[in-house]
């Protein structure tokens, strides 16, 4: 049993964060842009910065910013195409190893997770030694530093790790956390959107110390029970616990940015083909299928169009999906600049779901057709076999899912 000055904590959750994840790992794979401004975008073809290092931020340099921008601040600074891939493998070393420490881990994201390390207390020492212990694993098993924040709840310890970055360890007693959180706008909370914030303010609540004014009940009313947690989280008493299960998708979908203003139809409908075609594929890997989509595109002035498309039979059938985002670019482009499209299946349910509950069509040759390709695919690469039009399809490599996970139908790019 490890010896320890101060009792042992009633509930221990640490939260891991990589520093500048994406950009950190190009530091590491070239030695002669360590310690220099790099900034990491989606490809050569790339325009805006998806992460940067903390040298180039020094220049102001921030997520979301175009890469001309972040030029005219920095013109030193480095373009990193992003390499989704390599990002995902370390990842997936990285939360491997933290089963070390123990088998409570919850993967928030690529670059972040929580360990419930309370009943690790009695074997490997008080929060602080578990905390060190956390970031020499990770350290060890990719070469790059991260910051831990420890407390009793997932608000708090989340709130601590962003406190000393970079390579920091900020350790939050559960019995002072109402106290360390209590001048801080609430909307620095993890969950709390401008919406919820918004809400908030018109009671007289911006900071987490405000949260006591008003009464529960309020939140409950308004959000249920997040309502109820939101309240709580302000106050260093997040209920959350530390999850290690993935819940089955209830959506699923794909997106990608496109050259600003882009007005080609051709060119529109070959970002769809390729989502309806990158989405189809994924639902049959994981055997759902769905027959209810939202199809949307961005336009610069008016946000997103986005309108539900049905097919008459649950579908995992590229051909099908895309058929859908032809009707929807018919019935609602007006010829417009557009920057992005989305693709999301919602209501999924499994294929024997499907067979049970909804009368279907069978297609044995489309069916068969798809499983072909995918053999192909899953052999040789992805879309090494795929319609004619994604010839042309755009070179910008594919982004890790906010959502991502290093198994299950969450590990995706």
């Amino acid at each position: 049993m490890a010896n320890s000055s101060e009792p042992p904590w009633v509930r221990a959750i640490a939260l891991v964060d990589m520093n500048c994840f994406f950009a950190a790992v190009e530091q590491l794979d070239n030695a002669a842009w360590r310690k220099r401004p790099v900034a990491v975008t989606n490809g050569l073809l790339g325009t805006t910065i998806i992460t940067s290092s903390y040298e180039a931020r020094a220049f102001g340099i921030k997520t979301g910013m175009r890469l001309n921008k972040a030029r005219e601040l920095c013109p030193d600074l480095i373009q990193a195409p992003s390499r989704p891939d390599r990002y995902a493998a370390l990842s997936t070393n990285i939360m491997g190893a933290l089963q070390q420490i123990t088998p409570d881990v919850e993967i928030y994201s690529v670059d972040e997770a929580f360990l419930d390390i309370t009943h690790c207390q009695s074997l490997l020492g008080s929060p602080l030694s578990i905390g060190r212990r956390i970031k020499k694993v990770v350290y060890d098993i990719s070469g790059l530093y991260c910051s831990v924040g420890v407390s009793g709840d997932k608000t708090t310890a989340k709130f601590a790790a962003k406190q000393h970055k970079p390579d920091g360890l900020t350790i939050v007693n559960p019995t002072d956390a109402e106290r360390f959180l209590a001048c801080h706008p609430i909307s620095a909370l993890s969950g709390i959107n401008k919406g919820v914030a918004g809400f908030l303010a018109r009671y007289g609540i911006f900071r987490c110390r405000d949260m006591k004014k008003l009464p529960i009940s309020i939140l409950a009313k308004r959000y249920g029970n997040p309502g109820r947690r939101i309240w709580l989280m302000a106050q260093g008493q997040d209920p959350e616990k530390v999850s290690t299960n993935i819940k089955p998708p209830k959506t699923m979908g794909h997106g990608k940015n496109m050259p600003p203003e882009t007005t080609d139809r051709h060119i529109i409908l070959t970002y769809y083909q390729h989502m309806a075609e990158k989405l189809a594929a994924r639902l049959r890997q994981y055997g759902f299928e769905s027959k209810l989509f939202i199809i949307s595109l961005k336009t610069k002035y008016q946000g997103w169009l986005s309108s539900k498309a049905t097919t008459v039979y649950p579908t995992d059938d590229g051909r099908q999906i895309f058929y859908l985002c032809c009707t929807f670019l018919e019935q609602y482009w007006q010829g417009q600049g557009v920057w992005q499209v989305r693709i999301v299946a919602l209501n999924l349910q499994s294929e024997k779901q499907a067979d049970l509950f909804e009368q279907r069509k069978p297609s044995p040759q489309r069916e068969k057709i798809n499983q072909t390709v995918d053999g192909i695919n899953e052999k040789f690469g992805e879309f090494a076999i795929a319609p004619s039009r994604l010839i042309t399809r755009s070179e910008m490599p594919n982004v890790i899912a906010p959502s991502w996970q290093p198994s299950g139908h969450r590990k995706t790019v």
